[in-house]
């Protein structure tokens, strides 16, 4: 069943899931039980505008990659394939995931070399692995996928030698997936299997290296082909250049994409800001753009190279252990949207944060969904967490194509635009990283092509970049016709303001349409510490 939405689909479901006031009560522990009344018209909180002005021009020049569903993604631990909430009756992960679009969805991580057995025959583990996947967890999953919409690429063990058990793995999952399945990989991370600091430790010894994991790989390969010949392979998820070239120079048959891992801050020992270190102002530091850059680029040069597209199959704000505080901040929701846009700019073409399905207290730290029950046990409602947030706020840009988008000034601020529907369409993401604690928000003049209005906005924001557990949302709406500017000019237009600002009298550019003046520009207070997406349609 295909469920891929169309633009007006996305924003009918991004408005109805993101209607409530605040996805998390204060101590984050469940979600607000008294959601407000959903609103007809776009209306941020009171934004005190004492930042700097911006100037966002949007054009209509297409600059060459597209955002395409499988941008938005989550990666989630193999071990995860045994888990019953997989299946739309027995959870509201399903619901979650939709809220997503259409995502993709990845099944690997450490656990897959460590703790997943594989078996159709009913066999216990052979090497102390804790949790066993059988063709029923897959055909669980595909319940899931047929609601969702969602492509899937799944990982096959190779912590313990067992090509024939791997390519019985593999024969399942296709038959059993059909084309959902995109994508397999064998092996999680094979450059750090030596390493004792995850759980299970080394799976090889000292000596291993990337000639050894190519016998291994192509061992793996040839059998999987054996079985089913149009296998596709991907790999060889890790962030190692050597170890990309290693699989892609290799001699396995049917490779479909280059599979890269990278955490924006990965440097678990450091506490200096800017930096890498796990802290929450490092994830929306502009350094942090030059370095997804610089590491994103390895990855696609070697893809071009190869003739392959690029997939970031395993990704997050941090892999450093103990880091549920950056995780739950809001501003994990403006990286999450900031990175995922900036990383499709640069052409890669499937991205997957990654979760698991455990315990919001106690769980992995940057998970999208997560577990509310007390720690051990179950409970069948996930929630959500402010980086998934974020990804919600994207649904609307899915199948656009990225036109040319400049922000002049207005400190921390960046901005994507992407057209839709012949043209027709443009949707424009601001990420204003400028803290709404210290400046609340800034005047900002959107400038868009001749003959376009912006027909709605929606929003995620929060007090602060550093609040945790309290990112708030703003549904996708149209705009009043009036809306506060206290830029440059604000009192020239006459009328009341919306919000108010520092002075109490700054007013709409212009009335009515939503704010529009008969320039072609918006003019607006956008709240500090906020994702808002402006969709415009041409007249």
């Amino acid at each position: 069943m295909n469920i891929r939405r169309s633009i007006q689909g996305g924003v009918l479901a991004l408005a109805l899931v993101l209607s409530g006031c605040s996805w998390f009560d204060p101590d984050g522990s469940s979600p607000s039980s008294d959601p407000s009344p959903t609103p007809t018209e776009f209306e941020q909180s009171k934004v005190d505008a004492s930042g700097a002005p911006a100037d966002v021009t949007v054009t209509a020049d297409k600059t060459g990659p597209s955002f395409r569903a499988d941008n938005i993604g989550v990666s989630f631990e193999a071990t995860d394939l045994a888990d019953p909430r997989l299946d739309p009756a027995n959870s509201n992960l399903d619901e979650q995931l939709k809220s997503l679009g259409s995502p993709a969805l990845r099944f690997g991580g450490n656990a897959l070399d460590r703790r997943t057995f594989w078996t159709s025959k009913g066999e216990k583990p052979k090497h102390g692995e804790k949790v066993t996947v059988t063709p029923d967890d897959l055909k669980r999953l595909k319940k899931l996928v047929d609601v969702t919409g969602s492509t899937v690429t799944l990982g096959v063990p190779l912590g313990t030698y067992d090509p024939e058990r791997g390519a019985d793995m593999a024969a399942h999952t296709i038959d059993i997936l059909g084309d959902s399945l995109i994508g397999l990989g064998i092996g999680n991370e094979p450059n750090g299997y030596t390493v004792d600091d995850v759980p299970g430790g080394a799976v090889r010894g000292d000596d291993w290296n990337e000639d050894k994991y190519v016998k291994q790989l192509e061992a793996y390969a040839k059998a999987i082909h054996a079985k089913r010949p149009e296998a596709p392979i991907i790999g060889p998820d890790v962030y190692d250049g050597a170890w990309m070239t290693a699989f892609l120079d290799s001699g396995v048959k049917k490779k479909t994409a280059l599979a890269q891992h990278w955490y924006q801050l990965y440097d678990c020992d450091s506490s200096s800001v800017p930096g890498r270190g796990p802290q929450a102002p490092n994830l929306i530091e502009p350094i942090a753009k030059e370095a997804a850059k610089k590491n994103l680029g390895i990855g696609k040069s070697k893809a071009d190279d190869a003739g392959l597209p690029l997939w970031l199959e395993e990704t997050g704000p941090t892999s450093c252990p103990g880091t549920n505080d950056t995780s739950l901040t809001n501003a994990s929701a403006l990286w999450a949207a900031d990175y995922t846009l900036y990383a499709a700019t640069l052409g890669v073409e499937r991205m997957a944060m990654h979760s698991m399905l455990g315990a919001c207290n106690g769980g992995a730290p940057m998970s999208l969904v997560c577990d509310p029950a007390d720690h051990g046990d179950r409970s069948n409602e996930f929630q959500v967490r402010p980086n998934m947030l974020g990804l919600r706020l994207l649904v609307p840009s899915v199948g656009g194509e990225f036109t040319r988008t400049a922000v002049d000034a207005g400190g921390n601020m960046s901005a994507y635009t992407v057209s839709k529907d012949g043209g027709r369409t443009l949707v424009t993401t601001v990420i204003n990283a400028n803290d709404a604690a210290s400046v609340g928000g800034n005047p900002v003049t959107l400038s868009m092509p001749s003959g376009f209005g912006v027909s709605t906005a929606s929003q995620v924001y929060g007090a602060s970049n550093d609040v945790k557990s309290a990112t708030q949302v703003v549904p996708a709406n149209p705009l009043p016709d009036e809306v506060p500017f206290s830029g440059e000019g604000a009192s020239e237009s006459g009328g009341p303001s919306a919000g108010g600002s520092p002075s109490g009298g700054a007013s709409s550019s212009a009335a009515p349409s939503g704010g529009m003046g008969d320039d072609g520009k918006l003019r607006i207070d956008l709240a500090g510490s906020s994702v808002t997406v402006f969709i415009m349609r041409k007249g």
